[in-house]
């Protein structure tokens, strides 16, 4: 079983900030793009919160690259080109489950901190190709997912199944050690024995518990087939972001 522990979402070099944490709320913000999407923050209900965060160099009408995208206990989330060559030639299928993190800050700081925000557990693997149709869409979603528009490369490749996103910031969720950057994790013990893709270097780790991550890189993939003590932190997780959700609903 591979876990995949996927960066997305707004940073110093997409979009220029974090999404925001706005009274123990985290709210996701896609990336902005130019095409290959017809949706704005404005049809997302982010409008508002992408201009204060970004001083207004984005508005409710800029185009974003809304994946992974949420919608009834279901996700779905699309990827090509090196990082989808990434993802298979790791072993990633059905099965397989997506941790998806990102860069989080307290509005008015810029306390930012990594955090896990959704999940996503694989049923089905879409391979798209490089001129995608209309009636790919994924059923289930109502808005066009955005590798299902333009030109990819030829291995775009959507992931269905499973998936929540969390609507509180608890810490049990947050990645970013406490005091640190937020490229400084604290992680699991067993994260250390199974490795990490683009971790391999070993003066990233301090210890077993805590991992100094790459500044950049958008899949990281770990093997954690037959590791009890893996399987159960990951339950926990997906049990941390589904009860958060119940809590707020």
């Amino acid at each position: 079983m591979k876990l995949v522990i996927s960066r997305k979402g707004f940073d110093s070099s997409s979009g220029g900030g974090a999404s925001p944490v706005i009274r123990g709320v985290p709210h996701f913000l896609p990336i902005p793009v130019q095409g290959r999407s017809h949706t704005t923050y404005g049809d997302l209900g982010l409008g508002d919160m992408v201009e204060a965060s970004t001083r207004g160099k984005f508005s409710q009408s800029s185009l974003c690259h809304c994946d992974p995208m949420f919608e009834k206990n279901r996700c779905a989330f699309g990827q090509s080109g090196a990082a989808q060559t990434h993802l298979a030639r790791n072993g990633v299928q059905e099965e397989s489950v997506f941790l998806f993190f990102g860069l989080y800050g307290e509005v008015g700081t810029r306390l930012y901190h990594h955090r896990i925000f959704g999940f996503l557990i694989v049923e089905e693997v879409v391979h798209l190709g490089r001129y995608p149709s209309t009636s790919q869409q994924p059923e289930g979603f109502t808005i066009r997912h955005p590798h299902t528009i333009g030109e990819w490369d030829a291995n775009n490749t959507l992931y269905l199944g499973r998936g929540e996103v969390a609507t509180l910031a608890s810490d049990e969720l947050r990645l970013t050690k406490k005091g640190s950057t937020a490229s400084v994790w604290s992680v699991p013990p067993w994260l250390c024995k199974t490795g990490l893709t683009y971790h391999r270097d070993s003066t990233r780790w301090k210890g077993s518990t805590c991992l100094r991550t790459v500044g950049r890189g958008q899949e990281f993939v770990a093997d954690i087939s037959n590791l009890p003590e893996a399987h159960e932190w990951l339950a926990k997780m997906i049990d941390a972001i589904s009860r958060d959700r119940d809590l707020e609903h």
